[in-house]
């Protein structure tokens, strides 16, 4: 029997270029490897800067607010109180204690505004050096508006809504959750309780003529009452709400520059109205083209008032409580000094104690051993909204509904 025998062939004529070209195909996948480790054989996965980027495009940006907080005599340790429970460093303040306050009281809050390092490192709050003489049912009122408000849009970076609140009025919920969901609002929407149908103002406020003193002496007085009536303007539609507004930038760049000349005009007539805070700026945007679809009917304040209503509203206490955080407003008034319900909103709402600031996500310190969270803070441009924000949630969602909104 035969053994099998397997024969190889081999050519000695192709043996060379075969062994060439593999080492050629070799040597370039190798180049290819160490030039560009990453192309083809790590997994494409999010970068943190993609995974950025798509953040960015799911979540608004957040919006900065600009607060007014004015007092009189005697209110600067309110002022204290309200600024450190509406404080963020996002945001702005100007405080103004009006000309009837004594020197010492606006030094001691100057000082104050300078002692705090979080102030000082965010140089985002400020007292109003020369004060303005205020006088309550007259147009200094609004005067002095205008000039706090032409301050604030003088300041380095742009802010998208003001705020004027009180030395009596107190937030309902923290800075989170209303930077939260005022992201995701267009910054054009002006927040002011309004009304055409005035009823009998027509008679108490729109046709008598007041003077207010305060335009020309340095004293605070009462208003005088011309004894003549003027008639219902024609060229334009008297409206009138509530004093407290939350109002865009867009609007109050066209009050204070004035490219049209209809804030001017109705500036000179609110001269000699009565309470010119309550109807100056509801007319503006309601007479104007540009800005009457942009107004919210709500002045996102808690208020109660006797039956029939004084001329102040009632001071809110402890019994108020439960109603005050199931109504969703962010702001509420008027709270006499230290009232036991301001400790509540502190220790329930805010989180905080007398003394401290509101904390937010921009607080990264530790509260053990009784230390303030707020002493070490991190970004401000992150915020950790509460429970809280749903019911605002509520209340804006409800304001926008096509029933309520321009309608």
């Amino acid at each position: 029997m035969k053994r099998a025998h397997i024969r190889f062939i081999h050519h000695k004529k192709w043996s060379t270029p075969i062994i060439v070209f593999t080492i050629f195909v070799v040597i370039l996948i190798l180049t290819l490897i160490l030039t560009n480790p990453t192309s083809s054989f790590k997994p494409k996965s999010s970068t943190p800067h993609s995974k950025s980027v798509l953040f960015d495009e799911i979540l608004p940006e957040l919006p900065r607010l600009a607060y007014l907080i004015s007092g009189t005599r005697n209110d600067g340790v309110k002022m204290k109180r309200l600024l450190q429970a509406v404080y963020h460093p996002r945001n702005y303040y100007l405080l103004h204690l009006d000309l009837e306050s004594l020197d010492i009281e606006r030094l001691e809050l100057a000082k104050y505004v300078k002692s705090e390092f979080v102030f000082r490192d965010f140089g985002n709050v400020k007292v109003v050096g020369k004060s303005d003489l205020v006088t309550y049912k007259g147009p200094t009122m609004l005067a002095s508006m205008l000039h706090s408000i032409a301050i604030l849009l003088k300041l380095p970076k742009s802010w998208d809504w003001f705020i004027n609140l009180s030395a009596s009025d107190y937030p309902l919920m923290t800075q989170d959750d209303i930077l939260h969901i005022f992201s995701y609002l267009p910054r054009d929407l002006n927040f002011l309780e309004h009304s055409s149908n005035i009823g009998y103002k027509e008679f108490s406020r729109v046709r008598p003529i007041i003077i207010d003193p305060g335009l020309y002496h340095l004293k605070k007085s009462g208003v005088f009452w011309a004894k003549e009536k003027r008639s219902v303007p024609a060229s334009f539609k008297v409206f009138m709400g509530s004093e407290w507004v939350m109002l865009s930038r867009p609007f109050l760049e066209f009050c204070i520059w004035g490219w049209d000349n209809l804030p001017r005009t109705l500036l000179m007539y609110y001269t000699n109205f009565l309470y010119s805070l309550e109807g100056y700026f509801h007319t503006i945007v309601c007479n104007h083209k540009d800005y009457q679809n942009t107004t919210v009917n709500h002045d996102l304040h808690y208020i109660k008032w006797d039956n029939p209503p004084r001329q102040y509203p009632i001071n809110l206490t402890l019994k108020h409580f439960e109603d005050m955080i199931q109504s969703g407003v962010p702001f509420a008034r008027t709270f006499a000094t230290n009232d036991p319900v301001l400790d509540k909103i502190d220790k329930e709402i805010l989180r905080t104690s007398h003394g401290r600031f509101s904390p937010g996500a921009w607080c990264v310190g530790t509260s053990s051993l009784g230390k303030d969270p707020c002493i070490v803070y991190g970004s401000i441009d992150v915020v950790k909204p509460s429970a809280g924000s749903r019911s605002l949630e509520k209340l804006v969602l409800k304001l926008l509904d096509t029933e309520n909104f321009r309608s």
